[in-house]
């Protein structure tokens, strides 16, 4: 290595650190707002009381007290330590799920295991292992990740099952993207013959042939990452910019809304597996709306990170005030159980309406 050249890990940790900074610092979202599209209707004589309303859900075989699952964030560079046993403490004490960052550093620096595995300190309901798909393929930079890799990234945080994260239109925009994508329902179907494995967009949304296609390889269940949320071409257009890298900062703007909006993938990846809906879930009410259009749960990241960085007091305040939002849209349509709330009628409105009617026809 030369002189002012930097390593590998050094490259990862700060792409990690930059990340986090950006999303807790920067306005990542689209320019609309597409779960305010999903209304749900009121119930004017609901015939239940509030305190019987019961949020737990089973997913993935596990119990959650609610139907959220902290999605997940980081790992691998030295805030995250602090950061993942903010949401694990949290997750234990509100019965959530919980997933970590990509943990591909920690596979070539074990040094970094520990800011992933402290979340094995709680007793969390569900714990989501996390690898990118890019690096399950053979690529310029290296070997693929193997099974023994996906195994040693569950063991690491004892995980109940692996995501394996869909982040191309994050690739194709950051400097060091990983870009060869030819294979990766085989890298897929390779892991999930032997691991208990789900799929996870991070921000593009995942259509009807895709969700057919990854329903075909036997995964367990699918996470939309859709439209709507953190803009991960936003992200980068920010670290580019901060780079003066002229060409990717214009890549980066002009994807920023790029995607399929998350209330329309819940809806057209709906095949027949559980989904987590992420992609902009603000609220209570947002996770609400996203069950009663066929979610199995909501996940959320961006509304919590700022307070996970602030501590484990402003988390649970957040946490808190989300699950009451979720149980006051409950008691306004009047269901005293997710199964229940899955059933309540709710009209799709707006532009997410206008997406529907094409990709469903």
């Amino acid at each position: 290595m030369t002189q002012g050249e930097e390593g590998p890990d050094r490259i990862i940790e700060k792409r990690k650190h930059d990340h986090i900074d950006i999303c807790a610092n920067e306005d990542l979202s689209p320019g609309y707002y597409y779960w305010d599209d999903v209304k749900l209707v009121h119930k004017s004589l609901p015939e239940i009381d509030l305190d019987e309303i019961d949020t737990a859900v089973t997913l993935f075989g596990k119990k959650l007290s609610a139907p959220i699952v902290i999605s997940a964030m980081t790992g691998g560079y030295g805030k995250a330590r602090e950061i993942n046993r903010v949401l694990a403490s949290v997750a234990e004490e509100y019965g959530l799920g919980l997933g970590v960052g990509s943990q591909r550093a920690a596979l070539e620096n074990p040094e970094l295991a520990d800011t992933y595995s402290v979340v094995k300190d709680f007793d969390i309901p569900l714990r989501i292992a996390n690898l990118g798909l890019p690096q399950l393929i053979r690529q310029k930079s290296g070997e693929p990740l193997g099974l023994e890799d996906g195994e040693s990234a569950m063991e690491m945080i004892g995980a109940d099952i692996l995501a394996i994260h869909l982040n191309y239109l994050q690739e194709v925009v950051q400097p060091e993207g990983d870009t060869r994508a030819r294979g990766g329902i085989a890298a897929i179907e390779r892991f999930a013959s032997k691991l208990p494995v789900m799929a996870k967009e991070t921000g593009a949304g995942i259509s009807r042939e895709v969700a057919l296609e990854l329903k075909n390889t036997k995964l367990l269940g699918l996470d939309i990452g859709g439209l709507g949320g953190t803009s991960f071409s936003a992200v980068e257009y920010y670290r580019a910019r901060m780079a003066r890298d002229a060409t990717r900062e214009n890549i980066g703007k002009a994807f920023w809304d790029w995607g399929i909006p998350s209330p329309v993938s819940v809806v057209t990846a709906n095949v027949g597996l559980p989904i987590i809906a992420t992609g902009g879930l603000r609220t209570g009410l947002d996770v609400a709306r996203a069950l009663c259009i066929g979610a199995s749960c909501g996940g959320m990241a961006g509304r919590l990170l700022p307070s996970a960085l602030k501590g484990q007091e402003p988390l649970e305040r957040e946490v808190r005030m989300i699950i009451d939002e979720l149980r006051a849209a409950m008691f306004l349509v009047g269901s005293t159980s997710i199964g229940e709330l899955t059933s309540a009628h709710a009209l799709v409105t707006g532009m997410s309406r206008e997406w529907l009617d094409h990709v469903m026809e």
